[in-house]
């Protein structure tokens, strides 16, 4: 209804000559006249550039840009991260809004809003209102649940990664503990495995995260620092923007869906880009809990009971009739809520919960411009999920572990769930930055990640593993990581053009490790081996080949096409012997097993695309059809090669495909994103990159202007200044006119 009155009061003021015509609301009012004071330029690429006097009035105008290239993905976000998804999709969805709401309160939201200092409320007023204005000026747009946005929904969701802190709690294992109408057992047993794992014979997943790189003035021709910011996430993930205000906000890069910072980007005088961290710093506790003989329950920690608190979550669902709803018992300790048993233990989980703060953060960091105004930011301590690559106009270069982690006690294993009712496991605070591995202005002059672990960040001038807890991080080095050391050790000279091509080189590493193995198995197989006479041509592609992709290149569809069917065959006998997939295809893979994967992949290539020596970029693709969340391929429709390929073999610019049902070639979803190269100085010079295109409308110019470019890794230039901004400007509007 107040939707409605809106609507009505709007089109009474675009008809205020005739007489009749009823007065414009005082909010409307508000809106229009803050309208007045913000410019949005688009560029030749669709980019929203948001000019404002002060960083609300911007934020204003990026909520309205943003809602006119992709309303449903920015009410989408927010739908997930309030625990309504099961509103819009239906009873499938219960248990994820569940999960979400053991974490997010709309209560306990609405009073951090009203206890944030006056700055930040102003920000997320302008947010909701700008995205408000949005609705109320296209009543052809039907949001699926949030009709109005209210200021303190921007608390739950206060930083922008792909997947957050929350996503690590099982949902099925969730649903085995609270999916039943009467209270959870205390002894009911052993829960399901620790963690979901895709099953035997199933693809292997893309793996998941993103590179950064940061080159001091020492490796750089013009003596200025440079920075790659290279996000894998999901496609059309996020949106390309630029703000600007008069109150020292001029950040430009890549934003979430919904928000109001930019998440990986630069402004005048530095640059961030962050990548998923390995870091171990989500706990479980298994809980000693009694039930008591009045019902209600306890649990201990060492002498003390101390009683588990208890609440109701209602999930409302989309059915049948309409909106029908599930309550939940749930429960929590102090440390946060009870997620599944094990063993006839509860479990609680821990992490990071202070959305103010993570916000604050969040937006902070796009309007520090020297590495003492970041590192005072990160003092915050809630950017939990990710790691940093940093680089800056005073010649500055650091890679920053991950911003929260609690200090805890190094003698117990953090990587499984802990005795809740041992008092040493509780946290201690976080670690300053002093104490975690950090790599600031190193010798070599160049800092990476990869979602490796930071013992390799700058090569021999890493920190050292020995020196901390083994909580600090629980990863590895990876085959990116392998190939970004190639690319950066002992290089000098990087241009923006050459960090492009250090970021798109098209080394495979761990095709280096597998097919000599492969090769040595077929030239040891005895001729009266059928494999050996069908497999020769193969085997001859392979043996020439220089392990790089290309478009053209018949033996990168062969060795990935094997690579994967390899991956498949062993991941089960990985398993058994405790190693990973990578380890065991390198040292214990049999003959047999590495000639009949050459033998099924070259039999399902025939099968797929007509012959097994087939280029692959015949078969890898990008393609968008439409402006759904997630996409339908279809071999009949127009797609565009992509030259690169999945991450899992080295490949530093990454494309996560495969064959989708209905089709025969293999279509991406993930992977390479936004990427941008930036260098610092007097003045910043950038290129860039959007998968796709920015807008999700396919009647737009910019659906997919970007494809052919994406697929090559052909950057454009970055317009950051007004006076080339406006030299490339498209349009130039008032949001609501």
């Amino acid at each position: 209804m107040k939707r409605l009155v809106i609507l009505l009061a709007l089109a009474a003021a675009s008809c205020s000559s005739q007489p009749q015509a009823a007065p414009v609301s005082p909010e409307v009012a508000a809106w229009q006249k803050r309208a007045e004071g913000v410019t949005v330029i688009r560029d030749d690429w669709g980019v929203p550039h948001i000019y404002g006097k002060t960083d609300a009035d911007v934020v204003f105008g990026l909520m309205y840009a943003q809602a006119e290239d992709d309303f449903n993905r920015v009410e989408t976000n927010f739908i997930n991260s309030q625990g309504r998804l099961a509103e819009a999709e239906g009873e499938k969805e219960i248990y994820r809004d569940l999960r979400m709401k053991l974490f997010i309160d709309p209560a306990d939201m609405k009073a951090q809003y009203g206890k944030s200092p006056q700055w930040l409320k102003a920000l997320m007023d302008s947010w909701a209102d700008g995205l408000n204005f949005y609705l109320a000026t296209h009543p052809n747009v039907q949001p699926r649940v949030i009709k109005t946005f209210e200021p303190w929904m921007a608390l739950s969701f206060s930083e922008g990664s792909i997947g957050g802190d929350i996503e690590q709690v099982n949902l099925t294992q969730l649903e085995a503990f609270y999916g039943t109408s009467r209270a959870p057992q205390v002894s009911r047993g052993a829960s399901p495995a620790e963690a979901d794992v895709v099953g035997e014979g199933g693809p292997p997943e893309e793996p998941r995260g993103s590179n950064g790189i940061a080159v001091a003035g020492m490796n750089t021709a013009s003596g200025k620092a440079q920075l790659l910011i290279n996000p894998h996430t999901s496609f059309f993930f996020r949106e390309e923007a630029q703000m600007v205000s008069e109150e020292g906000l001029n950040a430009y890069g890549a934003l979430t869906w919904g928000q109001f910072f930019i998440y990986q980007g630069f402004n005048d005088k530095a640059g961030w880009m962050h990548t998923s961290s390995s870091v171990d710093n989500i706990d479980q506790y298994l809980e000693t809990v009694t039930k008591k003989a009045d019902g209600t329950y306890a649990y201990r920690i060492g002498t003390e009971e101390r009683p588990l608190t208890v609440s109701k979550i209602t999930v409302p669902y989309k059915s049948g009739s309409g909106l029908a709803t599930r309550e939940f018992t749930v429960y929590k300790t102090h440390r946060g809520p009870v997620v599944r048993d094990a063993d006839g233990k509860w479990v609680s989980i821990r992490l990071m919960q202070e959305p103010m703060t993570a916000l604050t953060q969040s937006y902070s960091r796009t309007k520090a411009r020297n590495i003492a105004e970041y590192k005072k930011v990160m003092d915050l301590h809630t950017n939990s999920s990710n790691n940093t690559l940093y680089a800056d106009a005073d010649g500055n270069i650091a890679y920053f572990h991950s911003n929260f982690i609690p200090k805890r006690d190094p003698k117990f294993d953090w990587t499984k769930p802990v005795d809740g009712t041992n008092p040493a496991t509780e946290w201690n605070g976080v670690l300053s930055f002093d104490e975690t591995p950090n790599v600031v202005n190193p010798p070599n002059g160049w800092v990476y990640n990869t979602n490796n672990y930071p013992f390799s960040a700058a090569g021999k001038n890493s920190p050292k593993q020995s020196a901390f807890p083994a909580y600090v991080d629980s990863g590895s080095e990876n085959p990116r990581g392998v190939h970004a050391i190639k690319v950066l050790d002992g290089k000098k000279g990087f241009t923006l053009d050459s960090l492009i091509a250090a970021a798109y080189d098209s080394y495979l590493p761990e095709f280096e490790l597998l097919i000599p193995r492969l090769l040595k198995a077929y030239d040891q197989t005895p001729a009266s081996n059928p494999l050996k006479a069908k497999l020769a041509d193969q085997i001859k592609a392979l043996r020439d080949w220089d392990y790089r992709w290309s478009a053209t290149s018949v033996p990168t569809a062969l060795a990935v096409f094997w690579g994967e069917d390899l991956w498949q065959r062993v991941t089960p006998d990985a398993r058994k012997a405790g190693m990973s997939t990578y380890a065991f295809m390198e040292t214990k893979a049999t003959t047999a097993q590495l000639l009949e994967s050459l033998s099924a992949a070259s039999d399902k290539l025939a099968a797929d695309v007509g012959k097994w020596n087939t280029p692959w970029g015949d078969i890898n693709r990008f393609q968008r059809n439409n402006g759904d969340i997630v996409q339908k391929f279809d071999d009949a429709k127009p797609s565009t090669p992509v030259s690169f390929t999945s991450a899992r073999w080295g490949s530093l610019a990454s494309f996560g495909a495969r064959a989708y049902p209905g089709t025969k070639k293999w279509y991406g979803t993930s992977g390479n994103s936004f990427v941008a190269v930036v260098e610092f100085g007097d003045q910043v010079k950038a290129k860039a990159v959007t998968a796709g295109g920015l807008n999700s409308d396919p009647a737009s110019p910019h659906f997919n202007d970007q494809a052919v470019r994406y697929g090559t890794g052909d950057l454009r230039d970055v317009y950051f200044y007004r006076p080339e901004v406006e030299a490339h400007a498209k349009r130039t509007y008032r949001p609501g006119s």
